[in-house]
């Protein structure tokens, strides 16, 4: 039996429109867990983190392509677009919650849930029912009356892939959008894979494809197609301390040992808010600012995909300047709470809880 979801181009949109919501809602896991590591350790956790993090930002501009190809409205500076955590990701995997947390074993085995391998063990188990979300906008179809939510991000993409293609296959005007709307190749570059532009049924399949197999490799691959580790075998080395190499099978790496201190970071509040830090101290205005800093750059990002491409690259610069930012709360103790540092919230600000 085929579960389509998929079946007009509103419902395309909404998908769309969570794919953008679900590839950032990583993004602040993966820096908190980033800027948590002392300077100086952990070079080769960094590098696996950073990278990974570059890489989301790539399937961010994928979807933001995908979205304004079929004449949709990105739109990442709405009330709630930055999650709550701990939060259900916005394709609703039932079984975990992702939190902003320092690098950890504990931080490292819920990066693995995100990007866990797609195929759910049975085409009926490829969408669940899920408890009640935390994320700030539900997942797709919040409204429905069925509940069903998906089993991975890589089934949450198979659908997007199945609902483009039965769309086309009915004769459905899909890609109307605007043209210059698209980023290109020369405005972001990842270091593993390039941006797609999309104007038509293959790219848009092209683009779904990046993603899944960037994520969680290529058909039970370890590496994508342009031979690069999957985010989820990236994220394994760190747990089984080695490093895959050539002609390596999955769970089985053979390459040099790979360190990692975990005692090396500094001890953060986990899913800190900003209300954990009193009003007047230090630590709070370290917070706002970084928050405000947090909303330029989202700010930045959406007006590089409603008509501005080419502010994208001093975006994505923004984003990793903003470790100064975070060094000001991560070094620093959370006041009234002994054993705990100070951590970035991610509150936008409107948002007080």
């Amino acid at each position: 039996m085929t579960l389509s979801r998929i079946t007009t181009k509103a419902d395309l949109q909404d998908y769309l429109h969570a794919a953008m919501q679900l590839e950032h809602a990583t993004i602040p896991p993966y820096l908190t867990a980033l800027y948590s590591i002392h300077p100086g350790t952990n070079s080769d956790a960094f590098h696996v983190i950073r990278v990974v993090a570059v890489e989301e930002m790539l399937h961010l501009t994928l979807a933001a392509n995908m979205l304004n190809a079929v004449g949709g409205e990105p739109d990442m500076t709405r009330a709630g677009f930055v999650p709550r955590y701990p939060a259900y990701l916005p394709d609703g995997e039932a079984d975990f919650e992702v939190s902003l947390e320092r690098f950890s074993p504990t931080a490292i085995g819920t990066f693995l849930k995100i990007e866990r391998p797609a195929q759910a063990p049975s085409e009926e188990m490829r969408v669940l029912r899920r408890p009640k979300p935390r994320a700030a906008i539900p997942a797709v179809h919040p409204d429905g009356d069925d509940g069903l939510h998906f089993w991975s991000i890589g089934e949450f993409y198979a659908e997007i892939a199945r609902g483009i293609q039965h769309l086309h296959d009915q004769g459905v005007d899909l890609f109307t959008g605007d043209p210059s709307r698209q980023v290109t190749p020369e405005l972001y570059y990842s270091g593993g894979g390039e941006v797609i532009p999309v104007k038509d049924l293959a790219s848009a399949l092209a683009a779904v494809e990046l993603i899944s197999e960037q994520g969680e490799g290529l058909t039970g691959s370890i590496y994508d197609e342009e031979g690069e580790l999957s985010h989820y075998f990236r994220f394994q080395q760190l747990t089984l301390g080695r490093y895959y190499q050539a002609g390596d099978v999955a769970n089985s790496p053979t390459g040099p040992a790979l360190e990692v201190d975990w005692d090396a970071v500094y001890p953060l509040l986990t899913n800190a808010t900003i209300t954990d830090f009193p009003a007047g101290s230090e630590v709070r205005a370290a917070a706002e600012a970084f928050n405000a800093g947090y909303a330029e750059f989202l700010s930045l990002v959406n007006q590089a995909f409603t008509g501005q491409p080419d502010l994208l690259i001093p975006a994505v610069g923004e984003m990793f300047a903003l470790r100064d930012q975070v060094g000001r709360l991560v070094r620093n103790p959370a006041p009234g709470r002994p054993g705990v540092n100070a951590a970035p919230t991610f509150d936008m600000p409107e948002t007080t809880r």
